[in-house]
C-alpha cells in the first residue's frame, strides 16, 4: 500500500511573550526560514497535529491547552517538487494557523533530518525572513492575536 501525505496542515507560529517569533530553516532548502508546519494524519485532530510538530520539530513537548486555535485557514499550491508526497492529482493543500506562547529562553531540540538550525526573531524581523506567504501574514497577526 502507498501513503500518500493529506493535503491537510497546520502551521503553529512559536513566541514569546514579548513576541520573539522561532524560525526554522528547512534542510532540504538553505536559506528558506519557516515556523513549524506539518500535515495532519489520518484520525488526528488538527490540535493534536499542531501538538505533536511541534514536539517533533522543536522537542518542545506542549500541552494540548497551551496552543491556540487561530480558525485560520489558507490554502495553496503545494510546490511542484514535493507533490509525489500526495495522491495522484491533488496540487493544493489546506493550512490551519496555530500559535504558542513560550517563555524566554525556551530550550529548542530541532529534527535534523528536517531542519538545518533555529533562531528567534522579534516578529516583523521574524516575517520578512519567511519564505511563505501564509507564514508571513501569520507572524504580522500575531500582536493582534496575543493583544486578546
Amino acid at each position: 500500500m502507498t501513503y500518500h501525505k493529506r493535503p491537510v496542515s497546520v502551521l503553529v507560529v512559536i513566541h514569546t511573550p514579548d513576541l520573539q517569533v522561532l524560525l526554522l530553516e528547512r534542510a532540504s532548502h538553505a536559506g528558506y526560514w519557516q515556523s513549524v508546519t506539518g500535515s495532519q494524519e489520518e484520525g488526528e485532530a488538527l490540535i493534536e497535529t499542531a501538538r505533536r510538530e511541534v514536539e517533533e520539530e522543536t522537542g518542545i513537548a506542549a500541552p494540548i491547552g497551551r496552543f491556540v486555535d487561530w480558525q485560520i485557514t489558507n490554502t495553496f499550491e503545494i510546490f511542484a517538487e514535493w507533490r509525489y508526497r500526495y495522491a495522484p492529482g491533488v496540487t493544493h493543500n489546506t493550512e490551519h494557523v496555530f500559535s504558542l506562547e513560550v517563555p524566554p529562553g525556551q530550550s529548542i531540540r530541532i529534527a535534523t533530518d528536517e531542519h538545518l538550525g533555529y533562531c528567534w526573531r522579534p516578529w516583523r524581523e521574524a516575517a520578512e525572513q519567511c519564505f511563505s506567504w501564509s507564514n508571513r501574514e501569520a507572524i504580522l497577526m500575531l500582536p493582534g492575536k496575543c493583544a486578546r
